[in-house]
């Protein structure tokens, strides 16, 4: 550890940051000069991009402060157990690869919302297209902003409205002029800063708790001092963390449907693989992501748990007080269990230097890469199911990318005001699961129910969207004290269950005429993405096997 500690960033930390800074914008703008005039390019990149960018993209919008800072938290709180969402969502996007892929790409779509539209009707696009709207600016954008503005301020002592600021104008520079080839292009290189950031804040965390004695001994202690936090499968006992993680119903149950819906469904993921050269090369790198986030859970929750020991630890405490002074217990920035997301920005401050301006970069790469695809999604939906098709049918291509880029301004702008509202949080991450998953139960099963049952009506898929939400909010606010991925569970089947009995009711013909036609041929995918979807599985089964 370093022996003194310095507040903020040194020069060479800055240098290392300004560095990260020019070569994002510089990339930026190179890939802005590319496919900007047309709506096919400014918001599907051209349909050009390859299976390692679109697998390096798609981590790198899924990355952002919510996990970094929200999950790491939630290491602190939990442990390990946080690592299903990431783990999960591997297997998650192999299905998505398989089974959803050659329709949505066979449909030659730019937004989730027109594919509603194709299977089912404009109401139905319109009501899903406004709830993404207002999805992304007021819980996604909002609290990106927010825990980014959290972590900055703790870590180099700035104003936190001038670390939103800044990185709002950030993340506007280098994606708004290109569109979606500027984000995919400069996400290659953020999840790249990513990865060697995240690697070391947990190696050099980890050292921290060896006290000297080296990484494997501060793994060791740390498995020694809190083994529930290195539990996978939380017990009923355990009532305050099994609320948000229920035991075995993690794997079979509601997870499913969060994992599923975001990656299946949620337009600022999807909108990459629609961008790909073709079906194979969307697939490849869907698994390509997977890989990635096996890694997840290593760079993020790993610290988390590590701040935990640091602070519980009475001699490891004493020996950073000693070290580092009043800032190990600055009660401003000191994580407890009911502020656990101040872990991550916590520790960093112990960094030595150089390390630092290395994960500042790569936080900072974290969200301005998620910033940047959360507002090219929100102008892709705006502008193509909303702009284009209530305002102005006949505007040309060049207007439309105008439309676009005013509409990301506005939701950015939009999104700043609220950010400095959701300062009540104490978990970030689960709060943003759970009241995500009030509504995403219902939009799963009207998508499931239309992509693989061809009987599925408009109607029917109108009226179960609509009562899914009381279902959920009776399941929440009932006293039946249950997990909120259960009340995701039990939401989804009544939901279908409402399908189909309206269905059925409702349509006289065997099929709906905008039903999907499947054929088993369509779902055949290449040796090598066989293979990488074993291996991912497998991880998967080891990880739970060892940490059950």
């Amino acid at each position: 550890m370093p022996e003194n500690l310095q507040v903020g960033l040194s020069g060479l930390d800055w240098a290392i940051f300004a560095i990260y800074a020019i070569t994002i914008v510089s990339v930026g703008l190179i890939a802005s000069h590319k496919n900007r005039h047309s709506t096919e390019g400014y918001f599907l990149a051209g349909k050009s991009i390859p299976w390692w960018a679109i697998g390096a993209s798609l981590i790198a919008a899924n990355i952002s402060a919510e996990q970094v800072i929200g999950m790491s938290g939630s290491g602190f709180a939990i442990g390990m157990a946080i690592s299903a969402y990431e783990w999960m969502a591997a297997v998650t996007l192999i299905l998505v690869a398989k089974f959803f892929m050659p329709i949505f790409i066979s449909k030659g779509i730019y937004t989730i919302p027109e594919f509603v539209e194709k299977r089912f009707n404009k109401t139905l696009k319109t009501i899903l297209a406004v709830f993404w709207i207002c999805l992304y600016i007021f819980v996604n954008l909002s609290s990106v902003l927010y825990l980014g503005g959290t972590a900055l301020e703790t870590i180099l002592h700035v104003n936190f409205t001038y670390a939103i600021l800044g990185l709002a104008a950030f993340a506007l520079v280098y994606s708004l002029y290109g569109g979606l080839s500027s984000v995919v292009w400069t996400d290659v290189i953020q999840v790249a800063i990513l990865i060697i950031g995240g690697i070391a804040i947990t190696f050099i965390s980890v050292s921290m708790v060896g006290a000297g004695s080296g990484f494997s001994a501060g793994l060791s202690h740390m498995m020694d001092f809190a083994p529930e936090h290195f539990k996978m499968i939380i017990e009923p006992e355990d009532k305050a963390n099994y609320m948000n993680l229920p035991g075995i119903a993690v794997l079979i149950g509601g997870m499913w449907v969060a994992n599923l819906y975001y990656w299946g469904f949620n337009q600022y993921i999807i909108q990459r693989t629609f961008a790909a050269k073709s079906l194979d090369e969307a697939q490849k790198g869907l698994a390509f992501a997977g890989f990635l986030k096996l890694l997840t859970p290593l760079i993020v929750v790993i610290p988390g748990i590590a701040a935990y020991v640091l602070i519980n630890d009475s001699v490891l405490e004493q020996g950073l007080i000693e070290q580092f002074g009043e800032m190990v217990t600055d009660p401003e920035s000191i994580p407890s269990m009911g502020r656990a997301d101040k872990a991550y920005p916590w520790i960093a401050q112990f960094l030595p230097v150089g390390a630092r301006g290395l994960v500042v970069a790569a936080l900072a790469a974290a969200i301005v890469s998620s910033l940047a695809s959360m507002m090219n999604s929100t102008a892709t939906i705006f502008t193509m199911d909303l702009y284009k098709e209530y305002v102005d049918k006949n505007a040309s291509d060049l207007k439309l990318v105008n439309v676009g880029r005013l509409s990301a301004v506005v939701a950015l702008v939009i999104a700043i005001f609220i950010a400095p509202m959701l300062s009540t949080l104490g978990q970030a991450f689960q709060y943003i699961q759970e009241y995500t998953g009030l509504v995403s139960p219902g939009i799963l099963g009207v998508f499931l129910c239309g992509l693989f049952w061809k009987h599925t009506t408009s109607k029917a898929a109108i009226i179960g969207v609509l009562c899914s939400i009381p279902i959920a909010l009776l399941l929440k606010f009932l006293p039946l004290q249950m997990p909120f991925m259960n009340q995701m569970m039990y939401t989804i089947v009544l939901t279908m269950a409402i399908i189909v009995f309206v269905s059925i009711a409702t349509n006289e013909e065997d099929d709906d005429p905008k039903g999907i036609s499947l054929k088993a041929s369509e779902f055949k995918t290449s040796g090598g993405f066989a293979i990488a979807s074993y291996c991912i599985i497998l991880f998967v089964a080891l990880a739970y096997a060892l940490y059950w």
